[in-house]
């Protein structure tokens, strides 16, 4: 640095600047007697007694406090009131800016979805414990009763879940505070009244939350998850059928390969995603209600001559969640792993669409429509990005790494529990939140989507070496020898021309009916059978589903 050229830098938002005189420039005492004392080297004899590799010069710092800093300083003075939840200051983009995509999973998902199926399974308990004829303590309920304690379930209200959120604070267990809720809310009620300590019987915390959970994601994937990824297999499956007609240059190692047709390739992303659709479908959710290590201890205390096991599978069963009798206190979970693996397939699917989708429009294969007012690049006005199917992807990677983990962890538990899987399970609706916004970013992608049929002839028009395929193989079926080499000479590394393709066929020794069949092929109409694979996608798709 040279002398008068200031050295500013920023920390911790504040400046620090200094003054050096360059060693390069001042190399005697007498050099600086021309400088005001103030900018002179306290040790001058050491900056001259150095190698100028070695020397170090005193620098005078100046502090002042920048824009950013006192623009912290405003923020850490704000009163935390200021910061209230809201689309603004969530830290989940899922509860802000995505907000109005993923709400409808807010139901199962949420904090009020796992305390509303915690009430529904404490009360359900309750009910089965009153048809179980060997607990004559809890006798048969009137039907006024049973409509009552239906009631709570079906008029669970978020004023009701605030209120458990309230005993809560009390009880500082979360399960506890649905279980003195529901105690309130039936002492006025003569017959519940009598048996509000058979709310929770012979419970664990986890005899609920399991169940709770099952629920949560058997009605999240059912009423959200499975129709929006019905809607994306359909919308792509359309997509092919409304195509297949339309030729298209295949790249393989992205160079030009066989022809193929733009539906055809559509077609192959909804059949596989069909068949993840199809498995994900089919994975059992399950649940356990055996109490604190699985084996019925204080159930069997209580009530010998009970059949617990059957009970507890009716009683399941009775929820539409299939029964697992072998558990420690916790249902082990290994269900939730399947399931979160298979929705990351049907992502990790999405994520190779997205990235074609994205790749055929860098191509200009695909145009996009525009709308009016929305700004493609701040910078580059002509600029029309395809930033849904970025978008989709992104999402999908933010997905596929909380469901990864959720799916890692969970079938992990120390001997007979520990409590790890409790605050990971209150992670199920970001993966899947995160899935949803991907599904519709890439329908919202593909509605803009307007094939360029010019652009996709284009480049078949200039890719006449794709015939040497056809060519050499109709060689090698009349035994002309060395098809491939003779190909290969003729198309690797030259351009080729619909002439010179039409030449060489013409000089080949083949039966006259093999040659005007050969010359009858074009880099348009080389497809094989991509067009018919095309227009009968949905056959395919129905096949995959039914099986």
């Amino acid at each position: 640095m040279e002398f008068g050229m200031a050295s500013s830098r920023v920390f911790n938002g504040y400046q620090f600047s200094c003054l050096c005189p360059s060693p390069r420039k001042f190399r005697t005492p007498a050099d600086l007697s021309s400088l005001p004392p103030r900018l002179r080297p306290l040790n001058a004899s050491f900056l001259f007694s150095t190698p100028v590799s070695r020397r170090y010069c005193t620098c005078k710092a100046t502090l002042k406090e920048t824009n950013a800093a006192a623009s912290a300083a405003k923020v850490r003075n704000m009163a935390a009131n200021d910061f209230e939840l809201s689309s603004l200051t969530a830290l989940s983009p899922l509860d802000g800016r995505y907000w109005r995509k993923v709400k409808d999973l807010a139901p199962y998902t949420s904090e009020y979805g796992l305390i509303y199926f915690r009430v529904l399974v404490e009360v359900k308990w309750l009910l089965k414990l009153s048809r179980i004829p060997e607990i004559t303590e809890v006798p048969s309920f009137s039907e006024e009763a049973q409509l009552y304690l239906e009631g709570l379930i079906n008029g669970f209200s978020m004023n009701d879940a605030l209120e458990i959120k309230t005993i809560e604070k009390v009880t500082n267990h979360d399960v506890k505070a649905v279980e003195y809720f529901l105690k309130q809310k039936c002492q006025s009620h003569p017959e519940i009244a009598k048996v509000l300590e058979f709310f929770h019987f012979a419970c664990t915390s986890e005899d609920i939350n399991n169940l709770a959970h099952a629920l949560m994601l058997k009605e999240a994937m059912k009423t959200v998850v499975f129709p929006v990824m019905d809607e994306l297999v359909k919308a792509i499956c359309n997509m092919a059928k409304d195509n297949a007609h339309i030729p298209m240059l295949s790249r393989t190692h992205g160079q030009p390969a066989s022809p193929t047709t733009l539906g055809k390739e559509m077609a192959v992303f909804a059949v596989r995603l069909s068949r993840e659709r199809r498995d994900i479908s089919q994975i059992e959710i399950m649940g356990k209600f055996a109490g604190a290590v699985g084996n019925y201890n204080a159930h069997l205390a209580a009530y010998p001559d009970v059949r617990w096991p059957q009970i507890a599978e009716e009683f399941v069963k009775s929820l539409g969640l299939s029964f697992n009798p072998y558990i420690t206190q916790i249902e082990t979970h290994d269900y939730m792993a399947k399931l979160f693996h298979a929705i990351i397939q049907f992502n990790n699917i999405l994520v190779d669409f997205d990235r074609d989708v994205w790749g055929y429009i860098s191509l200009g294969y695909f145009k996009q429509t525009t709308k009016a007012g929305e700004i493609g690049s701040s910078t580059m006005p002509h600029k029309v990005n395809p930033i849904d199917f970025e978008n989709s992807e992104g999402n999908l990677g933010v997905a596929n790494g909380g469901l990864s983990h959720l799916s890692m962890k969970l079938p992990i538990s120390r001997w007979q529990r520990d409590l790890t899987d409790s605050t990971v399970l209150r992670n199920m609706g970001v993966g899947l939140g995160h899935s949803i916004l991907a599904y519709k970013s890439t329908l919202q992608g593909m509605a803009k989507l307007l094939v360029n049929e010019d652009r996709l002839s284009e480049d078949l028009n200039h890719s006449w070496e794709v015939l040497a395929e056809p060519i050499q193989t109709v060689m090698r079926r009349y035994g002309v020898p060395e098809p491939y080499e003779k190909l290969k000479e003729l198309t690797r590394g030259r351009a080729v021309t619909k002439e010179s393709i039409t030449e060489f066929i013409e000089g080949l020794v083949l039966p006259e009916e093999a040659k005007i069949n050969l010359l009858k092929l074009t880099p348009h109409n080389y497809v094989g059978a991509a067009v018919e694979l095309g227009r009968t996608v949905d056959m395919a798709v129905n096949k995959v589903i039914c099986c």
